[in-house]
């Protein structure tokens, strides 16, 4: 058993290195975070206020065999007048023979520390699967009996922490996900790479143009052992409260990591959003990624499509309207 997890975590590795995700992260990454902060923070659950749904798909690096796909669900609401928030995220993801899936609860509480500004603590709780289906690799001995056989998969607890800050302009971030769940990973001898800590911050502002235009800059950092920083710089427009455009900018820098491969920290992308409200309970989410590295000779454009809808009615002439 220990060999087949051993094999496990190799192939893993090997099938992510082969397809040039260097940046070391288990978590999958999205362009669309910006409009769905439960994606990077469980103390985002329920501040959108209205019981909200949404469903992503992501489909990157297309024309690569075994390229990464992405399927996920979160729902969330709040309660106590909006004090408590609790959230539900389900995860798929799929990288050649492998896949990862899981399931989180969340919970948030705010603490109002002005007349229109908040701090949400959260944390998120659930269960991740790792799986490898041994059918699917190409072996050059099939005969080793290190191999696994058919579907073999493995199961870890998981925890995620989080704060978040707003007001109707502006708000800031911090969480940490993968807080437990190494043990379990350990005891299997397969790579830990797979289950380490992953750090996030994030601010952005809402900033008046004309009546009917706003402009929201705003950034996500991403830290992971073994791994150059990761970081996003993203505007975004918003017309007539109804149609959001934008485009995000997403690479590297080293910090304090002088022992990783130079080429690790030439990684960039850049993502054209389109988010449009077609109905007041309908919200309509695509993003094209393109990287500009050495995977810009073949055809690795990605594809997101997200789709929420929310359970009760969402009003465009909200006194406070959530555009975070």
């Amino acid at each position: 058993m220990r060999g087949i997890f051993k094999t496990l975590g190799m192939t893993m590795l090997m099938a992510v290195l082969a397809i040039g995700m260097v940046e070391g992260q288990q978590l999958p990454q999205f362009s669309q975070y910006i409009f769905n902060g439960l994606h990077i923070n469980p103390a985002y659950a329920g501040y959108k206020g209205e019981p909200y749904i949404q469903s992503t798909y992501r489909s990157q690096w297309v024309g690569f065999e075994g390229a990464p796909t992405t399927f996920t669900v979160t729902a969330d609401l709040s309660a106590n007048e909006g004090l408590m928030g609790f959230g539900l995220s389900v995860l798929s993801d799929k990288l050649g023979p492998t896949n990862t899936n899981g399931a989180m609860l969340s919970y948030a509480y705010r603490i109002q520390t002005g007349r229109e500004s908040f701090l949400g603590l959260g944390a998120s709780i659930g269960a991740s699967e790792y799986a490898i289906d041994g059918d699917m690799l190409r072996a050059n001995n099939p005969d080793d009996p290190n191999l696994p056989q058919g579907r073999v998969n493995m199961f870890t607890p998981n925890m995620n922490l989080g704060m978040f800050f707003h007001n109707s302009r502006f708000y800031a971030g911090v969480s940490a996900y993968n807080m437990i769940g190494r043990g379990a990973l350990e005891r299997e001898d397969i790579a830990l790479a797979y289950h380490d800590f992953h750090y996030y911050i994030t601010a952005g502002v809402m900033i008046p143009i004309s009546s009917s235009v706003q402009f929201k800059p705003s950034f996500l950092i991403k830290e992971v052992k073994g791994a150059p920083t990761s970081y996003d710089i993203n505007g975004m427009v918003l017309f007539k409260e109804r149609l959001w455009l934008g485009a995000s900018y997403r690479s590297n820098m080293q910090m304090g990591m002088e022992n990783l491969q130079d080429n690790l920290n030439q990684r960039n992308a850049v993502a054209f959003l389109l988010e449009v409200f077609a109905t007041n309970n309908l919200r309509l989410g695509y993003a094209y990624d393109h990287s500009m590295n050495v995977l810009s000779d073949y055809r690795n454009n990605s594809h997101e499509i997200s789709v929420g809808y929310y359970i009760a009615p969402r009003s465009v002439t909200m006194k406070n309207p959530r555009w975070f």
